[in-house]
């Protein structure tokens, strides 16, 4: 089985070869690296070009944002299972990919996701955010609950029949595409209880109160669009289904109230 692994990038030159070299020490050996660049201004191209002998492909070339280079790294995308990594991002572990392989090779499914941890940007010891996974229901979906995108893997023949990310969905465009795939076209999936990927905060639906309010919005309609039931009350439900990643604001706030 091949797992195609792919990595947008935008003046990326800080971080991208961590993330590179976090595919390089995988103990699998059937892995497409793809990166699609946006026309970086730094040098995000010449961190490519150093690598450029242990990636299965890249390309530099203006694009209309994150998702639509996703959707064309997919197009260039030729292994059996399709994954994102951010280009800031690193896999967790040098076992991830075939732990990821043996899991879709012993089980019949689309689909797979894991855990995630958000981490400094400086320094990757230390951790703001641990987003633990559950055992798929696709009930799960109108509860506002999602899984965590960077950790999701599916197959690409099912990217082939219902197609890549909206990116009018703009932040939502992962939401989205997983609402889409789990929920509407109610394609199998599973979970795995494993750490998949360290994730450097900084996202950009998160970055203040109006983007988090832009990025419900978009949420909302997303859930309109794939029928979840609901979709006004289970937009307010999914930032709330997040608080537990939070162990420390739980904390500050539990005290408040206690001592108040």
């Amino acid at each position: 089985m091949k797992i195609s692994l792919i990595t947008v990038t935008y003046n990326s030159e800080k971080f991208l070869a961590d993330c590179i070299e976090s595919v390089l020490m995988q103990d699998y050996p059937h892995i497409e690296h793809i990166i699609v660049d946006g026309n970086s201004k730094d040098n995000t191209v010449a961190v490519i070009k150093r690598y450029e002998g242990k990636l299965a492909q890249w390309i530099s070339e203006p694009d209309r944002g994150m998702y639509d280079a996703i959707n064309k790294g997919m197009k260039m995308a030729t292994g059996d299972v399709i994954g994102i990594l951010n280009s800031d991002d690193m896999l967790a572990s040098a076992n991830v990919i075939s732990t990821i392989a043996k899991t879709f090779n012993e089980n019949n499914i689309d689909s797979i996701y894991g855990d995630l941890k958000f981490v400094d940007q400086d320094d990757t010891t230390k951790i703001y955010r641990t987003w633990k996974g559950k055992q798929y229901k696709r009930s799960l979906f109108t509860t506002g609950w999602m899984p965590a995108h960077p950790t999701f893997y599916i197959k690409r023949s099912v990217v082939e029949k219902f197609g890549g990310y909206e990116s009018h969905f703009s932040t939502a465009s992962d939401y989205e595409f997983m609402t889409r795939y789990l929920f509407h076209h109610k394609i199998s999936s599973f979970y795995l209880p494993k750490l998949i990927v360290k994730m450097r905060r900084g996202g950009a639906s998160n970055k203040n109160i109006y983007h988090r309010v832009r990025a419900n919005r978009r949420d909302y309609l997303a859930m309109k669009k794939n029928h979840i039931p609901l979709p006004l009350v289970v937009s307010i439900l999914k930032p709330l289904m997040k608080l537990h990643q939070y162990p420390n604001i739980l904390k500050s706030v539990a005290m408040h109230v206690f001592n108040f």
